[in-house]
């Protein structure tokens, strides 16, 4: 059973569908396929990110155009029922233009991600993640700027 009590897709047909969404999108940086991954109305819980599939496709668009080498390293990924969850670390240089507020500052980027998918009819619903932030914008350089605004 789902979380909302109606039957779910078995747990490893769901890896799959997230294992093939991760090797096309995070590791080749093919958005041509996110249609089939997708739901249309797929809900974001990151702030950052613009809600729906149009909203996660121009936040990716924008990363991989600043992090031109952008990396995606699957560290363990595990399922039960309509839950996908993947640990990662991403990585690259943050050469191509402006990210985060942040002009292209040439620095290396190497932080940890978990990323949590729902799942629904075969596609991804509903995405969460927990990152290393505060270590991406050190790396980027902008950590120190955001605890200085924070204390004003």
């Amino acid at each position: 059973m789902s979380l909302d009590g109606t039957p779910a897709m078995d747990s490893k047909t769901n890896k799959d569908v997230v294992a093939r969404f991760i090797d096309d999108v995070f590791i080749r940086h093919d958005m041509s396929h996110v249609d089939e991954y997708m739901r249309e109305d797929y809900i974001q819980h990151n702030a950052d990110c613009p809600q729906g599939k149009a909203g996660f496709l121009e936040f990716f668009d924008t990363i991989f155009r600043a992090v031109p080498d952008f990396r995606y390293r699957l560290k363990k990924m595990v399922a039960e029922d309509d839950i996908v969850m993947a640990y990662c670390t991403t990585s690259g240089t943050h050469t191509g233009g402006e990210w985060l507020g942040q002009k292209a500052t040439g620095n290396k980027l190497n932080f940890d991600v978990v990323d949590i998918f729902r799942m629904e009819d075969g596609k991804i619903a509903e995405h969460w993640d927990s990152a290393d932030t505060f270590g991406l914008f050190s790396q980027l350089g902008i950590a120190g700027r955001m605890l200085e605004e924070q204390a004003k």
